[in-house]
C-alpha cells in the first residue's frame, strides 16, 4: 500500500471540504432555526474525524486493532480540565503542548507493555489499559467521578495581551476544528508516504519479513503508536472545549468502539475513509435517534450491512467504482442467492416414454 488513489478521490475531498467550510452559508438556509445546533454537530464530526484518523493510523496502516483508544481521548479531555484555572482561561500555548506531552508519555508507557503482544491479546490488552484509566476516574473524587468535572473557560488564543482568535465563538471553534482536522489528514498523508511509511505498510502486510530485513518493527510500531495517541488527545481536548466539561464516558471502551465503527463504515487503511466515517456515524446516529428509542439496533444492522456490501467502506467506492463482476462477488449477494436457490423447489426432469429414463430428445 503506497496510498496513492485516483485523482478522482483529491476532487472528492477537495469538493466535500468546500462543502464544510461554507456551511455557515448554506447551513441557515437548509435548516433554518436549527442551524446553530447543527452547526455544533458539524463541529463534533469534524473532532470524531480527528480521532478517527488517529486510530486508522493503527488499525489500518499497522494492523493494530485497539479497544482501549478512547483512554487517550479522555486524557486530553481530562488534562483540558484539570489544568485549566478555575477563574480565568488557560493560554492555547502551554495547553496543547501539555495535552500532547502528556498523551506522548502514556502512549509511550502503554505502548511499550503493549506493544509486543498481537491478534487477539494486543485487543484485550489496550481494552484493560483503558479500562483501568476509566475506573480511576469514575471513582476518583478529584476528577469530579461520575458527574465529571467542568471547564469554566475555553483556552485563550492571545499574543502580546491582542486576541487573536476567539474560540468561544462557535463560528471561529468551528474553523479551529475544520483547519486541525485538514491539519492531521495532511500530516499522516505525509507520514505513510515517507520511508518511515513504507516501513509500517511493511509491516502491515509481513511483520516476519521486515524482522528479517533487518527492521526494529517493535520501535515502529511504537511510534506509531505514541503519534496516535497525541492525536487522538487532542480531539479529546477539542471535544472538551467545545462541550465544557470532561467526563468519564469519554474514556470508556464503547466510546473506542464507536470510533473502531466509524473506521469499519468509512473505509480502514486509507486517512481519507475514516473522515467519511466520521461523518457517515454521526448523519446515522442523528436520523436513527429521530426514528426510534432502540436506534442502536438499527446502527448494528446498517454496520453489518457495510461489513458484506461495502468491505472497503465508503472509501472503497470512491478508490475503486464497484462494476458488475464485483457486484457479482459481492458476500451478501452471494448468501442471497444461496437463499434464493434453497428456497426453489426442484422441478422434475421429463421421462421418455419409449425407453423410462430422464432426459429430452
Amino acid at each position: 500500500m503506497l496510498h496513492r488513489y485516483p485523482k478522482r478521490v483529491v476532487i472528492i475531498m477537495l469538493v466535500l471540504t468546500a462543502i464544510v467550510a461554507v456551511f455557515p452559508l448554506w447551513g441557515p438556509v437548509v435548516f433554518g432555526a436549527q442551524s446553530d445546533f447543527m452547526m455544533e454537530k458539524m463541529t463534533l464530526m469534524l473532532i470524531l474525524a480527528l480521532f478517527a484518523m488517529s486510530l486508522d493510523l493503527l488499525v489500518g496502516i499497522v494492523g493494530l486493532v485497539s479497544l482501549g483508544h478512547a483512554l487517550f481521548f479522555g486524557l486530553g479531555a481530562y488534562t483540558l480540565a484539570l489544568a485549566s484555572p478555575a477563574f480565568s482561561p488557560a493560554a492555547i500555548w502551554w495547553m496543547m503542548p501539555l495535552v500532547m506531552l502528556l498523551s506522548a508519555l502514556a502512549a509511550l508507557v502503554v505502548g511499550f507493555l503493549v506493544i509486543r503482544t498481537k491478534g487477539i491479546f494486543f485487543i484485550m490488552t489496550t481494552l484493560a489499559f483503558g479500562q483501568m484509566l476509566y475506573y480511576f476516574v469514575n471513582t476518583s473524587r478529584h476528577t469530579g467521578g461520575t458527574d465529571g468535572i467542568f471547564i469554566m473557560f475555553r483556552p485563550s488564543v492571545e499574543l502580546g495581551g491582542t486576541v487573536l482568535l476567539d474560540l468561544d465563538n462557535p463560528l471561529t471553534f468551528f474553523y479551529v476544528c475544520l483547519a486541525m482536522v485538514v491539519a492531521g489528514y495532511l500530516f499522516l498523508r505525509w507520514l505513510t508516504r515517507s520511508f518511515y511509511g513504507q516501513v509500517l505498510d511493511g509491516i502491515h502486510d509481513n511483520e516476519h519479513r521486515m524482522e528479517a530485513l533487518g527492521y526494529a518493527t517493535s520501535h515502529y510500531k511504537l511510534v506509531a503508536f505514541v503519534i496516535s495517541g497525541v492525536m487522538a488527545s487532542l480531539a479529546g481536548m477539542l471535544a472538551a472545549m467545545q462541550y465544557g466539561f470532561a467526563n468519564p464516558a469519554q474514556l470508556g471502551w464503547h466510546t473506542s468502539g464507536e470510533v473502531l465503527m466509524m473506521l469499519i463504515l468509512g473505509g480502514m487503511g486509507t486517512i481519507f475513509g475514516p473522515i467519511l466515517g466520521a461523518f457517515a456515524y454521526e448523519i446515522l446516529q442523528h436520523t436513527f435517534e429521530h426514528l426510534t428509542t432502540h436506534w442502536p439496533i438499527l446502527m448494528g444492522i446498517t454496520i453489518i450491512l457495510a461489513v458484506l456490501v461495502l468491505p472497503r467502506g465508503i472509501a472503497g467506492l470512491i478508490i475503486d467504482p464497484p462494476s458488475r463482476a464485483s457486484l457479482a462477488k459481492s458476500p451478501l449477494l452471494r448468501w442471497l442467492r444461496r437463499g434464493a436457490a434453497a428456497t426453489q423447489p426442484e422441478t422434475a426432469k421429463p421421462v421418455t416414454p419409449a425407453t423410462g429414463k430422464e432426459g429430452g430428445a
